[in-house]
């Protein structure tokens, strides 16, 4: 770890630490993180080899936060392993706070469409390689220095999938992003779920303030269902068979137009589409991309966005 000098914590949690830090040869900044190895019998835990092997397959996409390195070094006579990812300034949520939050504080119609495209391009990238990221939101987004560069990271809770799909863990996506089908105790979950939060983030970014802000689980279905109207067996079939399904309160869906003024026809329909309620009927990454929305996009120009020279 010599060639690196650390210049400060951005970040820690179960896992470990973060650090901002300078490769001394190249002066350019990097993002150390710090995983504490509980070594097992067997060596490195599977939890950690798991989430390398992610990172290294998915780290092809410029829309993924890219891990240049693995370096596995002894501290104080203790196994550490260091990931060195690439660094970005900032996330989403707070390059959005810069300006202002709530719907008079708007960013330009041409920014929020280049992220969500860029978004959904990293999303679908994971779906493709059989990753689902479980827990998108703008903090685990990150933004370079520009605004122009968007990239998904964080994916500690990325979990490779298979086909049939196991049951997971509900204990998953910060519940504001979190998708119904998961939020009702459905046992089998798919790609769909990161979907869900995708349409939860394009909501945030077009109106610059949280859309579904519940502070439980059930808060979080009434605000659902308040917006989209309470689900049935004709909009959503099986829902009332799902494990937490109660007698909830009955509303009609709004007009998403009301809620969104500023969204064209083209983005009121993406959002609509990866709103469904239905896992099955939900918008999947790979169409999102090729809707209409995005027909305006010049698409060769962002997808060369990218903060790491093609030659490294």
């Amino acid at each position: 770890m010599d060639q690196y000098e650390k210049l400060e914590k951005i970040g820690e949690g179960t896992y470990g630490k973060v650090y901002k830090a300078r490769e001394k040869n190249t002066g350019r900044l990097v993002a150390l993180k710090k995983t504490r190895l509980e070594m097992e019998k067997e060596g490195v835990p599977s939890t950690t080899l798991r989430e390398v092997s992610l990172l290294q397959m998915l780290s092809t996409s410029n829309h993924i936060v890219k891990l240049l390195c693995v370096e596995h070094v002894q501290e104080n006579k203790k196994p550490v392993l260091y990931l060195v990812f690439e660094y970005l300034s900032t996330d989403l949520k707070k390059f959005m706070d810069r300006t202002g939050r709530g719907p008079a504080n708007r960013l330009p119609d041409g920014l929020v469409k280049s992220f969500m495209y860029q978004l959904i391009k990293g999303v679908a990238h994971c779906h493709k390689h059989g990753v689902m990221h479980r827990d998108l939101k703008p903090q685990n987004l990150l933004v370079d220095e520009d605004g122009e560069c968007l990239k998904i990271a964080d994916l500690g809770l990325g979990r490779a999938f298979s086909i049939p799909i196991k049951t997971y863990t509900h204990e998953i996506v910060t519940l504001w992003y979190r998708a119904p089908e998961v939020l009702l105790g459905c046992s089998m979950y798919s790609p769909a779920v990161d979907m869900w939060s995708v349409a939860c983030i394009f909501a945030e970014i077009v109106r610059k303030e949280p859309l579904l802000p519940g502070d439980s689980e059930w808060q979080q279905l009434l605000h659902i269902f308040k917006l989209l109207g309470t689900p049935n067996e004709e909009t959503w079939p099986g829902v009332t068979k799902l494990k937490d399904w109660h007698a909830f309160p009955q509303w009609a869906p709004q007009d998403l137009r009301t809620t969104f003024p500023h969204l064209d026809i083209h983005g009121i329909n993406l959002m609509q589409r990866m709103f469904a309620y239905d896992p099955i009927t939900r918008l999947s990454a790979k169409e999102a991309i090729a809707h209409p929305y995005f027909d305006d996009l010049d698409k060769v120009t962002v997808d060369a966005y990218d903060t790491i020279p093609a030659h490294y």
